[in-house]
């Protein structure tokens, strides 16, 4: 059985950075690609970056190219997302996903986590 679990998120002001990590037990993290979706009160849960098992990365492009960079450490099973200029719009539930390959369909991956409240104040 595979676990994630999120943590990272918090109070922000507009124009702040944050990092969100997600720690992964069970089986081998190198194998898995992973993803980072958020979702807001009262809209669908939306892809936000995701990375392959060999590190090639992708990016929401409305929403976070360019502000928003995730990492994967496969030593410490665990992937990053950093993120910068924060706006109040990025206000959510972010959560970390493992599947086979990186795609914006939620039902194809695998494992979620609890997922960690991010609030960006403006």
């Amino acid at each position: 059985q595979v676990q994630l679990v999120e943590s990272g998120g918090g109070l922000v002001q507009a124009g702040g950075s944050l990092r969100l990590s997600c720690a992964r037990s069970g089986r081998t993290f190198s194998r898995y690609a992973m993803g980072w979706f958020r979702q807001a009160p009262g809209k669908e849960r939306e892809f936000v970056a995701g990375i392959s098992w060999n590190g090639v990365s992708s990016y929401n492009t409305y929403s976070a190219k360019g502000r928003f960079t995730i990492s994967r450490d496969d030593a410490t099973n665990t992937v990053y997302l950093q993120m910068n200029r924060l706006k109040p719009e990025d206000t959510a539930v972010y959560y970390c996903a493992a599947g086979s390959v990186v795609t914006v369909v939620v039902t194809s991956y695998d494992y979620w986590g609890q997922g960690t409240q991010v609030t960006v104040s403006s």
